[in-house]
């Protein structure tokens, strides 16, 4: 609506258009395997993720786990996915609390 006073527009915009898309194979067991706990940079996620790591270490210690962030958030980093794609089986990627 407009008028010579005021312009209205719709606060909802236009939702994007979403694809599904498969989840990844799950594995048969974590043991003996690297685990890439991915930091997403959002408040108190490093902590986060360093209560996780240390869960892993005093519950399932034949799991290797390493954290990895990425240069920034809300920024796609192809060098800390082809990380995590040649030196880990699997990731958790977590926000924080």
């Amino acid at each position: 609506m407009t008028s010579p006073l005021l312009t209205v527009h719709d606060p909802r915009g236009y939702a994007p258009q979403v694809s599904a898309k498969r989840l990844a194979p799950r594995l048969a067991t974590l043991e003996g395997k690297t685990l890439h706990l991915v930091d997403c940079l959002f408040d108190n996620s490093e902590v986060f993720m360093q209560q996780l790591q240390a869960w892993f270490a005093a519950h399932l210690p034949g799991v290797k786990t390493a954290i990895v962030k990425p240069r920034e958030s809300w920024v796609d980093d192809p060098a800390m996915r082809a990380r995590v794609v040649r030196e880990a089986d699997a990731a958790v990627f977590a926000v924080g609390l």
